[in-house]
């Protein structure tokens, strides 16, 4: 266990993590590192959080964190790790393909964290290899907050149709049209510290294949979760399909414990929101 005394800044990290992705020959039975980072005592910058309630769609000025934010504080530790030499996946091409939440009570927005950030594993992916990012989040010795993220590198694989997602659903029900502005990236990124460039600006985008910025994963299901309300506590599920372009249009779609967002036929992300029983 590594204990840090801050969070690291992302933009360092993004440019080691661009020097060695050329470098990284990623397989799924590659070594990866087992550290574990923590970082002690962490109290959500209020500005930040708001810009994030703004951004994301989520009320301003609630108690608790939105679910997806503490998401935004343990980033920078799981950009440490993916951007280390040691790690065996490209950080530049990198996909975050899901990610599930489990949130066991409220986290007040004035409250103080201990998060920890490691890598679980690696898997086959019929497209490559998938890492597996766990994030948790404890008040004292209790967890309060627990997130798995998978990123995929792609590459020639022998593993077709392993870890492979499922197709989407049947279509949801819309309830509403979002007309998306091309800021959003920018704005996301300012209120995230994640200033990737496929999602700022459309000339950068066009350098990784993109014809306009890209919306963040994590904010097109911030923004889903926003619109469909979370139970305290939660089980979330998301897969992220299709990139969002900017600036664009989408509907939102949700029945019961299920949502999508979708362009026409075109599903971006779809998930599921469960309220978790307790034991």
């Amino acid at each position: 266990m590594i204990i840090l005394g801050s969070p690291p800044p992302l933009g360092p990290l993004l440019a080691r993590g661009a020097l060695w992705s050329p470098f990284k020959r990623p397989t799924p039975d590659a070594d990866f590192p087992r550290t574990r980072l923590l970082l002690p005592r962490v109290r959500p910058d209020l500005q930040r959080l708001a810009a994030y309630e703004r951004v994301c769609g989520f009320a301003t000025g609630d108690d608790g964190l939105p679910v997806t934010y503490p998401h935004v504080l343990g980033f920078p530790l799981a950009m440490r790790l993916m951007s280390a030499r040691e790690f065996p996946l490209p950080l530049l091409g990198l996909v975050h393909t899901s990610i599930g939440i489990e949130r066991y009570a409220e986290l007040p927005g004035d409250g103080t964290y201990d998060i920890a950030v490691h890598v679980e594993e690696l898997r086959p992916h019929r497209r490559g290899t998938e890492a597996t990012v766990v994030t948790g989040v404890r008040v004292g010795e209790d967890v309060v907050w627990e997130s798995r993220s998978t990123y995929l590198a792609r590459h020639r694989t022998q593993h077709s149709g392993e870890t492979a997602r499922d197709e989407p659903g049947r279509p949801l029900p819309v309830v509403e049209e979002w007309r998306i502005a091309g800021d959003v990236g920018r704005r996301y990124g300012a209120a995230s510290g994640d200033r990737n460039p496929i999602h700022l600006h459309p000339l950068t985008a066009r350098l990784f294949g993109f014809p306009r910025a890209i919306a963040h994963g994590m904010w097109t299901v911030a923004r889903c979760l926003a619109a469909h309300g979370v139970p305290t506590a939660a089980d979330v599920r998301a897969e992220f399909r299709a990139p969002v372009l900017l600036p664009g249009t989408v509907e939102y779609a949700a029945e019961g414990g299920r949502f999508q967002l979708r362009s026409g036929d075109r599903v971006h992300v779809e998930g599921s929101v469960r309220p978790r029983v307790a034991l």
